[in-house]
Protein backbone atom coordinates (compact mmCIF):
# COMPACT_ATOMS: atom_id res chain seq x y z
CA UNK A 1 0.00 0.00 0.00
CA UNK A 2 1.69 2.87 -1.43
CA UNK A 3 0.52 6.83 -1.33
CA UNK A 4 3.62 8.43 -2.25
CA UNK A 5 2.24 10.69 -5.20
CA UNK A 6 0.84 14.23 -5.62
CA UNK A 7 2.27 17.99 -6.06
CA UNK A 8 3.22 20.31 -3.76
CA UNK A 9 -0.05 22.19 -4.04
CA UNK A 10 -2.01 19.53 -2.06
CA UNK A 11 -5.13 21.23 0.02
CA UNK A 12 -4.19 19.12 3.16
CA UNK A 13 -0.83 18.37 4.78
CA UNK A 14 0.59 17.09 8.72
CA UNK A 15 3.64 19.02 9.84
CA UNK A 16 5.94 16.75 11.62
CA UNK A 17 9.27 16.24 12.87
CA UNK A 18 11.72 13.69 12.09
CA UNK A 19 14.97 12.36 13.96
CA UNK A 20 16.88 10.03 12.16
CA UNK A 21 19.38 8.66 13.83
CA UNK A 22 22.05 7.40 11.26
CA UNK A 23 21.36 10.06 9.06
CA UNK A 24 24.66 9.79 7.06
CA UNK A 25 23.38 6.21 5.66
CA UNK A 26 23.87 5.92 1.18
CA UNK A 27 20.88 3.34 2.07
CA UNK A 28 18.11 3.46 4.12
CA UNK A 29 18.93 7.73 4.84
CA UNK A 30 18.45 8.05 0.21
CA UNK A 31 15.19 5.61 0.25
CA UNK A 32 13.85 8.02 2.98
CA UNK A 33 14.42 11.09 1.20
CA UNK A 34 12.92 9.38 -2.09
CA UNK A 35 9.95 8.38 -0.33
CA UNK A 36 9.31 12.09 1.58
CA UNK A 37 10.11 13.79 -1.93
CA UNK A 38 6.73 12.52 -3.48
CA UNK A 39 4.79 12.69 -0.30
CA UNK A 40 1.99 15.42 0.00
CA UNK A 41 -0.02 14.66 3.20
CA UNK A 42 3.05 15.01 5.01
CA UNK A 43 5.87 18.13 5.87
CA UNK A 44 8.43 19.70 8.00
CA UNK A 45 12.11 18.88 9.10
CA UNK A 46 13.98 16.11 9.05
CA UNK A 47 16.76 16.09 11.85
CA UNK A 48 19.58 13.82 10.38
CA UNK A 49 21.91 12.83 13.22
CA UNK A 50 25.32 10.57 13.02
CA UNK A 51 28.30 9.80 14.08
CA UNK A 52 30.38 10.73 10.90
CA UNK A 53 28.73 14.32 10.99
CA UNK A 54 30.19 14.95 7.43
CA UNK A 55 28.10 11.83 6.18
CA UNK A 56 24.64 13.54 7.61
CA UNK A 57 26.03 16.95 6.39
CA UNK A 58 26.54 15.67 2.71
CA UNK A 59 22.69 13.99 2.81
CA UNK A 60 21.24 17.14 4.50
CA UNK A 61 22.87 19.27 1.23
CA UNK A 62 22.01 16.57 -0.83
CA UNK A 63 17.98 16.18 0.36
CA UNK A 64 17.77 20.24 0.01
CA UNK A 65 19.08 20.41 -3.63
CA UNK A 66 16.48 17.74 -4.33
CA UNK A 67 13.69 19.56 -2.42
CA UNK A 68 13.69 22.41 -4.97
CA UNK A 69 13.85 20.31 -8.06
CA UNK A 70 10.19 20.78 -9.84
CA UNK A 71 9.43 17.25 -9.86
CA UNK A 72 9.84 16.92 -5.77
CA UNK A 73 6.32 17.09 -4.29
CA UNK A 74 6.76 16.97 -0.81
CA UNK A 75 7.72 19.99 1.11
CA UNK A 76 10.69 19.11 3.73
CA UNK A 77 13.80 20.71 4.93
CA UNK A 78 16.86 18.55 6.18
CA UNK A 79 19.59 19.76 8.51
CA UNK A 80 22.52 17.82 10.14
CA UNK A 81 23.28 17.42 14.00
CA UNK A 82 26.21 16.46 15.69
CA UNK A 83 24.23 15.89 19.06
CA UNK A 84 21.87 13.32 18.88
CA UNK A 85 19.58 14.85 21.14
CA UNK A 86 19.27 18.39 19.55
CA UNK A 87 18.54 15.92 16.65
CA UNK A 88 15.55 14.17 18.83
CA UNK A 89 13.95 17.11 20.77
CA UNK A 90 10.22 17.43 19.60
CA UNK A 91 10.54 14.71 17.45
CA UNK A 92 7.08 12.92 16.25
CA UNK A 93 9.40 10.08 14.81
CA UNK A 94 11.92 8.75 15.11
CA UNK A 95 14.06 6.67 12.19
CA UNK A 96 17.25 4.29 13.50
CA UNK A 97 19.31 2.63 10.46
CA UNK A 98 22.51 2.64 11.79
CA UNK A 99 25.86 0.64 11.62
CA UNK A 100 27.98 -1.41 13.31
CA UNK A 101 30.53 1.26 14.97
CA UNK A 102 33.58 -0.41 12.93
CA UNK A 103 33.45 -1.67 9.81
CA UNK A 104 35.90 -4.49 10.84
CA UNK A 105 34.24 -5.89 13.48
CA UNK A 106 31.25 -7.31 10.80
CA UNK A 107 34.33 -8.84 9.05
CA UNK A 108 35.53 -10.66 11.94
CA UNK A 109 32.69 -11.57 13.11
CA UNK A 110 32.36 -13.76 9.54
CA UNK A 111 35.96 -14.73 8.77
CA UNK A 112 36.67 -15.82 12.23
CA UNK A 113 33.81 -18.50 13.29
CA UNK A 114 34.59 -19.66 9.87
CA UNK A 115 38.31 -21.05 10.98
CA UNK A 116 36.30 -23.06 13.61
CA UNK A 117 34.34 -24.68 10.80
CA UNK A 118 31.20 -22.37 11.50
CA UNK A 119 29.92 -21.23 8.30
CA UNK A 120 27.19 -18.02 8.10
CA UNK A 121 24.68 -16.62 5.52
CA UNK A 122 24.37 -13.37 6.36
CA UNK A 123 25.78 -12.77 10.19
CA UNK A 124 23.39 -10.27 11.74
CA UNK A 125 21.05 -11.89 13.20
CA UNK A 126 21.39 -15.42 14.93
CA UNK A 127 24.76 -17.28 14.81
CA UNK A 128 28.33 -15.83 16.15
CA UNK A 129 27.66 -12.85 13.92
CA UNK A 130 24.30 -12.29 14.70
CA UNK A 131 24.61 -12.72 18.63
CA UNK A 132 27.99 -10.38 18.73
CA UNK A 133 26.47 -7.77 16.67
CA UNK A 134 23.67 -7.65 19.20
CA UNK A 135 26.24 -6.95 21.76
CA UNK A 136 27.25 -4.10 20.15
CA UNK A 137 23.96 -2.87 19.81
CA UNK A 138 22.36 -3.01 22.97
CA UNK A 139 24.31 -0.38 24.37
CA UNK A 140 23.50 1.40 21.58
CA UNK A 141 20.06 1.14 21.62
CA UNK A 142 19.76 1.98 25.32
CA UNK A 143 21.11 5.08 24.83
CA UNK A 144 18.47 5.95 21.92
CA UNK A 145 15.45 4.59 24.01
CA UNK A 146 17.45 6.89 26.72
CA UNK A 147 17.53 9.65 24.57
CA UNK A 148 13.41 8.80 23.38
CA UNK A 149 12.29 9.03 27.40
CA UNK A 150 14.30 12.82 27.65
CA UNK A 151 13.47 14.43 24.22
CA UNK A 152 10.20 13.32 22.84
CA UNK A 153 8.66 10.47 24.96
CA UNK A 154 5.59 10.14 23.06
CA UNK A 155 7.39 10.07 19.64
CA UNK A 156 6.91 6.67 17.39
CA UNK A 157 10.58 4.51 16.93
CA UNK A 158 10.33 3.07 13.85
CA UNK A 159 13.88 0.90 13.16
CA UNK A 160 15.51 -0.59 10.26
CA UNK A 161 18.53 -1.80 12.19
CA UNK A 162 19.36 -5.80 12.60
CA UNK A 163 19.56 -7.35 14.21
CA UNK A 164 15.80 -6.46 14.44
CA UNK A 165 14.34 -8.53 17.36
CA UNK A 166 17.13 -7.13 19.66
CA UNK A 167 17.45 -3.61 18.92
CA UNK A 168 13.29 -3.45 19.18
CA UNK A 169 13.39 -5.29 22.35
CA UNK A 170 16.44 -3.19 24.16
CA UNK A 171 14.33 0.34 23.10
CA UNK A 172 11.39 -1.74 24.97
CA UNK A 173 13.45 -2.83 27.72
CA UNK A 174 15.38 0.66 28.73
CA UNK A 175 12.07 2.55 28.41
CA UNK A 176 9.00 0.47 28.94
CA UNK A 177 6.30 3.16 27.59
CA UNK A 178 8.29 3.51 24.40
CA UNK A 179 6.19 3.72 21.25
CA UNK A 180 8.61 1.75 18.86
CA UNK A 181 7.79 -1.15 16.04
CA UNK A 182 10.79 -2.91 13.86
CA UNK A 183 10.37 -2.58 9.89
CA UNK A 184 12.09 -5.77 7.30
CA UNK A 185 10.82 -6.06 3.98
CA UNK A 186 12.03 -9.82 3.86
CA UNK A 187 7.96 -10.68 3.86
CA UNK A 188 7.51 -8.58 1.10
CA UNK A 189 9.39 -11.67 -1.03
CA UNK A 190 7.38 -13.93 -0.46
CA UNK A 191 4.39 -12.00 -1.34
CA UNK A 192 6.11 -11.47 -4.64
CA UNK A 193 6.89 -15.31 -5.24
CA UNK A 194 3.18 -16.10 -4.25
CA UNK A 195 1.86 -13.46 -6.78
CA UNK A 196 4.21 -15.82 -8.92
CA UNK A 197 2.80 -18.25 -8.09
CA UNK A 198 -0.94 -16.94 -8.42
CA UNK A 199 0.14 -16.12 -12.21
CA UNK A 200 1.11 -19.54 -12.59
CA UNK A 201 -1.98 -21.69 -11.42
CA UNK A 202 -4.88 -19.49 -11.12
CA UNK A 203 -6.76 -18.31 -14.78
CA UNK A 204 -7.75 -15.20 -13.96
CA UNK A 205 -4.84 -14.55 -12.77
CA UNK A 206 -2.53 -11.97 -14.60
CA UNK A 207 -0.57 -9.25 -13.65
CA UNK A 208 -0.82 -10.09 -9.63
CA UNK A 209 0.72 -7.28 -7.63
CA UNK A 210 2.29 -8.31 -4.57
CA UNK A 211 0.15 -5.89 -2.37
CA UNK A 212 -2.82 -7.95 -3.19
CA UNK A 213 -1.28 -11.10 -1.82
CA UNK A 214 -2.59 -11.30 2.08
CA UNK A 215 -1.38 -13.50 4.11
CA UNK A 216 -0.84 -14.29 7.99
CA UNK A 217 2.82 -13.93 9.04
CA UNK A 218 3.79 -15.46 12.21
CA UNK A 219 7.55 -15.89 14.23
CA UNK A 220 10.43 -13.62 14.69
CA UNK A 221 12.81 -11.53 12.36
CA UNK A 222 14.02 -13.44 9.71
CA UNK A 223 12.90 -16.95 11.16
CA UNK A 224 8.90 -15.67 10.02
CA UNK A 225 6.43 -18.15 8.81
CA UNK A 226 3.47 -17.84 6.46
CA UNK A 227 0.22 -20.02 7.33
CA UNK A 228 -1.85 -18.43 5.07
CA UNK A 229 -2.21 -16.98 1.77
CA UNK A 230 -5.02 -15.13 -0.46
CA UNK A 231 -5.20 -13.64 -3.78
CA UNK A 232 -8.65 -12.21 -3.11
CA UNK A 233 -10.48 -15.16 -2.53
CA UNK A 234 -8.21 -17.90 -3.64
CA UNK A 235 -6.67 -19.78 -1.20
CA UNK A 236 -2.69 -19.94 -2.56
CA UNK A 237 -2.10 -23.01 -0.28
CA UNK A 238 -4.17 -24.64 -2.36
CA UNK A 239 -1.24 -24.50 -5.39
CA UNK A 240 1.52 -24.81 -2.89
CA UNK A 241 2.03 -28.74 -3.32
CA UNK A 242 1.93 -28.18 -6.67
CA UNK A 243 4.72 -25.99 -6.87
CA UNK A 244 6.97 -27.89 -4.55
CA UNK A 245 6.58 -30.86 -6.87
CA UNK A 246 7.50 -28.94 -9.72
CA UNK A 247 10.31 -27.79 -7.81
CA UNK A 248 11.57 -31.21 -6.80
CA UNK A 249 14.16 -32.68 -6.66
CA UNK A 250 15.43 -30.02 -3.59
CA UNK A 251 17.97 -28.73 -3.74
CA UNK A 252 18.69 -28.39 -7.26
CA UNK A 253 21.83 -27.03 -7.65
CA UNK A 254 25.28 -28.00 -7.45
CA UNK A 255 28.52 -26.46 -5.26
CA UNK A 256 30.30 -23.98 -7.35
CA UNK A 257 27.12 -23.11 -9.83
CA UNK A 258 26.55 -20.01 -8.22
CA UNK A 259 29.92 -18.92 -7.90
CA UNK A 260 29.33 -16.09 -10.58
CA UNK A 261 25.68 -15.31 -8.96
CA UNK A 262 24.46 -12.21 -7.08
CA UNK A 263 25.50 -13.03 -3.32
CA UNK A 264 21.63 -11.66 -3.09
CA UNK A 265 20.42 -14.33 -4.93
CA UNK A 266 17.43 -16.20 -3.35
CA UNK A 267 15.66 -19.18 -5.09
CA UNK A 268 13.50 -20.13 -2.51
CA UNK A 269 14.95 -23.59 -2.05
CA UNK A 270 14.73 -23.58 1.61
CA UNK A 271 11.69 -22.19 1.86
CA UNK A 272 9.86 -24.59 0.08
CA UNK A 273 12.05 -27.64 1.63
CA UNK A 274 10.65 -25.96 5.11
CA UNK A 275 7.31 -26.17 3.75
CA UNK A 276 7.79 -29.89 2.63
CA UNK A 277 8.59 -30.51 6.20
CA UNK A 278 6.46 -28.76 8.35
CA UNK A 279 3.64 -27.68 6.24
CA UNK A 280 4.50 -23.96 6.58
CA UNK A 281 6.34 -21.71 4.32
CA UNK A 282 9.13 -19.85 5.42
CA UNK A 283 8.20 -16.53 4.88
CA UNK A 284 12.27 -14.49 5.43
CA UNK A 285 15.16 -14.97 2.52
CA UNK A 286 16.39 -18.16 2.19
CA UNK A 287 19.77 -16.64 3.59
CA UNK A 288 18.44 -16.05 6.73
CA UNK A 289 16.31 -18.98 7.49
CA UNK A 290 19.34 -21.17 6.51
CA UNK A 291 21.10 -19.78 9.91
CA UNK A 292 17.98 -20.98 12.03
CA UNK A 293 18.17 -24.36 11.51
CA UNK A 294 21.42 -26.40 11.51
CA UNK A 295 21.57 -28.38 8.94
CA UNK A 296 21.35 -26.25 5.80
CA UNK A 297 24.72 -24.65 6.72
CA UNK A 298 26.38 -28.33 7.70
CA UNK A 299 28.99 -27.80 4.90
CA UNK A 300 32.48 -28.14 4.67
CA UNK A 301 33.24 -25.80 1.89
CA UNK A 302 31.13 -22.21 1.40
CA UNK A 303 30.41 -23.53 -2.16
CA UNK A 304 28.13 -26.40 -0.72
CA UNK A 305 25.23 -24.25 0.25
CA UNK A 306 24.99 -23.27 -3.25
CA UNK A 307 22.94 -26.59 -3.56
CA UNK A 308 20.14 -24.27 -1.98
CA UNK A 309 20.59 -21.73 -4.83
CA UNK A 310 22.33 -19.13 -2.17
CA UNK A 311 25.83 -17.72 -1.62
CA UNK A 312 27.29 -16.95 1.49
CA UNK A 313 27.80 -12.97 1.93
CA UNK A 314 31.67 -12.51 2.23
CA UNK A 315 32.84 -10.64 4.99
CA UNK A 316 34.02 -8.10 1.98
CA UNK A 317 30.34 -7.14 1.50
CA UNK A 318 29.84 -6.44 4.85
CA UNK A 319 32.12 -3.72 5.74
CA UNK A 320 31.36 0.16 5.23
CA UNK A 321 31.88 2.17 2.01
CA UNK A 322 31.48 -0.10 -0.96
CA UNK A 323 29.69 2.10 -3.53
CA UNK A 324 28.06 4.57 -1.25
CA UNK A 325 30.67 7.59 -1.44
CA UNK A 326 31.17 7.82 -4.78
CA UNK A 327 27.10 7.20 -5.70
CA UNK A 328 26.99 10.06 -3.06
CA UNK A 329 29.38 12.17 -5.16
CA UNK A 330 27.32 11.58 -8.43
CA UNK A 331 24.50 12.77 -6.54
CA UNK A 332 25.68 15.88 -5.11
CA UNK A 333 27.05 17.25 -8.18
CA UNK A 334 24.78 16.19 -10.42
CA UNK A 335 21.25 16.20 -8.53
CA UNK A 336 19.47 15.74 -12.08
CA UNK A 337 20.69 12.34 -12.04
CA UNK A 338 18.56 11.07 -8.51
CA UNK A 339 15.94 9.17 -10.27
CA UNK A 340 12.48 9.48 -8.17
CA UNK A 341 11.60 5.66 -7.65
CA UNK A 342 8.61 3.98 -5.80
CA UNK A 343 10.60 2.09 -3.48
CA UNK A 344 8.50 -0.42 -2.05
CA UNK A 345 9.21 0.47 1.32
CA UNK A 346 6.67 1.52 3.90
CA UNK A 347 8.14 3.47 6.48
CA UNK A 348 6.24 6.45 4.98
CA UNK A 349 2.95 4.95 5.22
CA UNK A 350 3.22 3.76 8.14
CA UNK A 351 3.73 7.64 9.48
CA UNK A 352 0.97 8.65 7.36
CA UNK A 353 -1.25 6.14 9.16
CA UNK A 354 0.27 7.36 12.70
CA UNK A 355 -1.09 10.70 12.14
CA UNK A 356 -4.17 9.53 10.88
CA UNK A 357 -3.99 10.12 7.44
CA UNK A 358 -4.99 6.49 6.60
CA UNK A 359 -4.71 3.00 7.91
CA UNK A 360 -2.43 0.72 6.79
CA UNK A 361 -2.25 -3.27 7.34
CA UNK A 362 1.51 -4.71 7.41
CA UNK A 363 4.11 -6.74 8.99
CA UNK A 364 5.98 -5.15 12.25
CA UNK A 365 7.90 -6.14 15.27
CA UNK A 366 6.66 -5.25 18.00
CA UNK A 367 6.26 -6.96 21.85
CA UNK A 368 3.77 -10.21 22.31
CA UNK A 369 0.55 -9.49 23.90
CA UNK A 370 -0.71 -12.55 22.64
CA UNK A 371 -0.64 -12.24 18.47
CA UNK A 372 1.68 -15.30 18.71
CA UNK A 373 0.17 -17.04 21.50
CA UNK A 374 2.75 -20.28 22.06
CA UNK A 375 5.74 -17.48 21.95
CA UNK A 376 7.28 -15.75 24.87
CA UNK A 377 5.10 -12.96 26.83
CA UNK A 378 6.93 -9.73 25.57
CA UNK A 379 9.29 -11.10 24.11
CA UNK A 380 9.17 -9.07 19.97
CA UNK A 381 7.70 -10.77 17.62
CA UNK A 382 6.90 -10.47 13.74
CA UNK A 383 3.40 -10.51 12.85
CA UNK A 384 0.76 -8.61 10.57
CA UNK A 385 -0.76 -5.08 12.60
CA UNK A 386 -3.38 -2.35 11.38
CA UNK A 387 -1.67 0.93 12.29
CA UNK A 388 -4.09 4.06 12.30
CA UNK A 389 -4.07 6.81 14.24
CA UNK A 390 -4.61 5.19 17.26
CA UNK A 391 -1.52 3.27 16.93
CA UNK A 392 -0.42 -0.22 16.30
CA UNK A 393 -3.08 -3.03 16.63
CA UNK A 394 -1.10 -6.40 16.20
CA UNK A 395 -3.10 -8.54 14.53
CA UNK A 396 -3.93 -12.36 16.10
CA UNK A 397 -1.78 -14.93 14.18
CA UNK A 398 -2.21 -18.00 16.17
CA UNK A 399 0.33 -20.27 17.58
CA UNK A 400 3.03 -22.60 15.07
CA UNK A 401 3.49 -26.05 15.18
CA UNK A 402 5.22 -27.73 18.10
CA UNK A 403 8.08 -28.08 15.93
CA UNK A 404 8.40 -24.96 14.29
CA UNK A 405 7.50 -23.60 17.73
CA UNK A 406 11.00 -25.50 19.41
CA UNK A 407 12.92 -23.94 16.46
CA UNK A 408 11.72 -20.43 17.22
CA UNK A 409 11.42 -20.57 20.94
CA UNK A 410 15.22 -21.17 21.24
CA UNK A 411 16.23 -17.93 19.24
CA UNK A 412 13.55 -16.33 21.02
CA UNK A 413 15.42 -17.74 24.51
CA UNK A 414 18.56 -16.73 23.17
CA UNK A 415 17.81 -13.32 22.19
CA UNK A 416 16.37 -12.83 25.79
CA UNK A 417 19.22 -14.00 27.44
CA UNK A 418 21.45 -11.43 25.37
CA UNK A 419 19.44 -8.75 26.25
CA UNK A 420 19.58 -9.57 29.55
CA UNK A 421 23.30 -10.27 29.53
CA UNK A 422 23.88 -6.71 27.75
CA UNK A 423 22.04 -5.37 30.56
CA UNK A 424 23.87 -6.87 33.19
CA UNK A 425 27.43 -6.50 31.27
CA UNK A 426 27.49 -10.43 31.84
CA UNK A 427 29.83 -12.03 29.55
CA UNK A 428 29.17 -15.75 30.69
CA UNK A 429 25.28 -14.99 30.37
CA UNK A 430 25.72 -13.98 27.05
CA UNK A 431 28.43 -17.48 26.28
CA UNK A 432 25.05 -19.36 27.45
CA UNK A 433 23.31 -18.00 24.75
CA UNK A 434 25.79 -18.03 22.27
CA UNK A 435 26.57 -22.39 23.18
CA UNK A 436 23.35 -22.87 22.49
CA UNK A 437 22.85 -20.83 19.22
CA UNK A 438 21.79 -23.65 16.27
CA UNK A 439 24.96 -22.64 13.77
CA UNK A 440 27.93 -23.32 17.43
CA UNK A 441 28.14 -27.19 16.90
CA UNK A 442 31.53 -27.22 17.89
CA UNK A 443 32.79 -28.70 21.29
CA UNK A 444 31.99 -26.59 24.12
CA UNK A 445 35.84 -25.80 24.40
CA UNK A 446 36.37 -25.06 20.71
CA UNK A 447 33.46 -22.47 21.26
CA UNK A 448 34.57 -21.37 24.35
CA UNK A 449 37.81 -20.63 22.86
CA UNK A 450 36.07 -19.14 19.36
CA UNK A 451 33.74 -17.06 21.77
CA UNK A 452 36.51 -15.42 24.07
CA UNK A 453 38.32 -14.63 20.48
CA UNK A 454 35.43 -12.79 18.96
CA UNK A 455 35.75 -10.67 22.34
CA UNK A 456 39.01 -9.98 22.38
CA UNK A 457 38.86 -8.87 18.42
CA UNK A 458 35.63 -6.56 19.20
CA UNK A 459 37.47 -4.88 22.41
CA UNK A 460 40.54 -4.30 20.73
CA UNK A 461 38.87 -2.67 17.80
CA UNK A 462 35.98 -0.87 19.71
CA UNK A 463 38.74 0.48 22.18
CA UNK A 464 40.64 1.69 19.64
CA UNK A 465 37.73 3.59 17.92
CA UNK A 466 36.32 4.94 21.57
CA UNK A 467 33.06 2.86 21.49
CA UNK A 468 31.38 1.64 24.39
CA UNK A 469 30.00 -1.14 23.53
CA UNK A 470 30.75 -4.90 24.27
CA UNK A 471 33.87 -3.42 25.77
CA UNK A 472 32.63 -2.67 28.77
CA UNK A 473 31.20 -6.67 29.59
CA UNK A 474 32.66 -8.41 32.00
CA UNK A 475 33.46 -11.85 31.99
Amino acid sequence: MHHLRGNKASKSTTSVKIGYIGGGSHGWAHTLINDLLQCTDLAGDVALYDIDYEAAAQNAELANGLASRSDAAGNWTFGAYQDMHGALDGADFVICSIQDPVGETFVHDIDVPQEYGIYQTVGDTVGPGGIFRSLRAIPQYREIAAAVREQCPSAWVINCTNPMTVCTRTLYEEFPDINAIGLCHEVFEIQRLLADIAESYIEAADNVSADEINVNVKGINHFTWVDEAYWYDHDLFRYLDRELEARKPLPQFEPGELREESYWINHHQIAFDLYDRFGLLGAAGDRHLAEFVPWYLDIDDPEEIHRWGIRLTPSSARTAGGEGPAKMKRHITDEAGFEFVDSGEEVVDIMRALVGIEPIKTHVNYPNQGQVPDLTMGAVVETNAVITGGGVAPITAGELPREVRSMVMRAVNNQETLVEAGFAGDLDLAFQAFLNDPLVTIGRESAHELFADLVDIEREYLQAYNHDSIAGLKG
